[in-house]
């Protein structure tokens, strides 16, 4: 069995929504799609789409925003996907280019609802494979726990995903942050901290950012601040219970994990009670690293039962091949990491988690 806990899931029914934030996929002189967020482009695709453009450029034509929200639109078309990387469920989530943490409130409250609505809707179209992390406006943190907690106990999200940084100006360890930590606890379910591009926050300089560097190094900054901070900033002391699953291999924690520990005590100012490295089990990492040595020695500092499967589905770093097939571990600590840690995590049952379909069907058809 193989459950991907890092999945993103573009949807047509939440983009357009606003006239200066969007967000927006338009339609560029040189016939490609380019997503718009406010001021900023993204500028990094996804392999399968550059060989659509030059396709398409082959035949004298140009890709169509039309086409793409189709097949957004359809479970089928991922469910094919999945089958064709053997994925039995994946838990999705919206694209981090649309937290809309940096929007106001006004916007990003009923944006964050609409998100939600629609990935509901989606998984709907296949329950027992198709389950999604909640968005929440953490600018806002009252109203992203009422929401968290709506789309719970009303929709069936299995977790909050959330950045690794900047809400608005607020931080992990912002005491304001507090009534999403007790939402969290009190649902007992997990977060997915990913990384935005922090340069979505710069206003007219957003596209000042060469080389995609907020987005490519600055998600495994922010997912390694995220740490950093949360335990610094006391929060598993006032929430003991509260879990947190770091995707793209932990960012740069479980290499620097020796000098964070060694320094903490050293600080002026940290506000944790117990030893650094007592938190470790509050937190899970995922196997989303592009060498096999790294993966593996990521296994081996922090352990199998706290790594989770996570490929990035569809995306433009995704690892397109099994992460875990390399790897040199015992069948247990390897269903650990597949599937078992996954499922004691989201409280899913096994038995009732769906079967991968034919892959000879599905060839051709991997991707967003």
């Amino acid at each position: 069995m193989l459950i991907d806990l890092h999945a993103h899931a573009p949807h047509p029914e939440y983009y357009d929504q606003h006239p200066h934030w969007g967000p927006a996929f338009e339609s560029q002189p040189d016939g490609d799609i380019k997503l718009r967020v406010g001021e900023w482009i993204l500028s990094l695709g996804a392999p399968e789409r550059k060989v659509a453009l030059r396709e398409a450029h082959a035949r004298g034509e140009t890709l169509q925003v039309a086409e793409y929200m189709a097949k957004w639109a359809d479970p089928k078309h991922r469910l094919a996907g999945m089958d064709a990387a053997g994925q039995n469920a994946q838990v999705i989530s919206v694209p981090s280019h649309c937290y809309m943490y940096w929007a106001e409130a006004e916007f990003g409250v009923p944006f964050a609802r609409t998100v939600n609505d629609s990935l509901a809707k989606y998984c709907s179209g296949a329950p027992d494979r198709l389950m999604f992390w909640a968005h929440a406006p953490l600018n806002v943190p009252v109203e992203a726990a009422k929401e968290i907690r709506r789309a719970v106990t009303e929709l069936g999200a299995k977790g909050l995903v959330a950045g690794g940084s900047n809400f608005g100006g607020l931080e992990f360890d912002s005491p304001e942050m507090d009534p999403v930590w007790e939402a969290l606890c009190d649902l007992d379910v997990p977060m997915f901290v990913h990384g935005y591009n922090q340069s979505m926050t710069w206003g007219k300089e957003a596209n000042t950012d060469r080389y995609e560097t907020t987005a490519i190094l600055g998600m495994n900054y922010d997912e390694t601040k995220c740490f950093w901070y949360m335990i610094n900033g006391g929060v598993f002391d006032r929430f003991p219970n509260l879990k947190v699953y770091i995707t793209h291999g932990g960012g740069f924690v479980p290499y620097q994990l020796g000098r964070m520990a060694q320094t903490n005590p050293n600080l002026d100012v940290s506000y944790n009670k117990k030893p650094f490295l007592e938190y470790l089990r509050n937190f899970y990492f995922d196997v989303e690293l592009h060498e096999v040595p790294m993966r593996q020695a990521m296994v081996e500092v922090i352990g199998a039962d706290r790594v989770l499967y996570g490929s990035n589905f569809g995306g433009s770093d995704a690892v397109r091949h099994d992460l875990t097939s390399d790897l040199k571990l015992s069948q247990e600590d390897m269903d650990r990491i597949r599937w078992k840690n996954a499922c004691e995590l989201l409280h899913l049952d096994p038995a009732k988690i769906g079967k991968v379909g034919d892959p000879a069907k599905a060839a051709g058809k991997v991707g967003a």
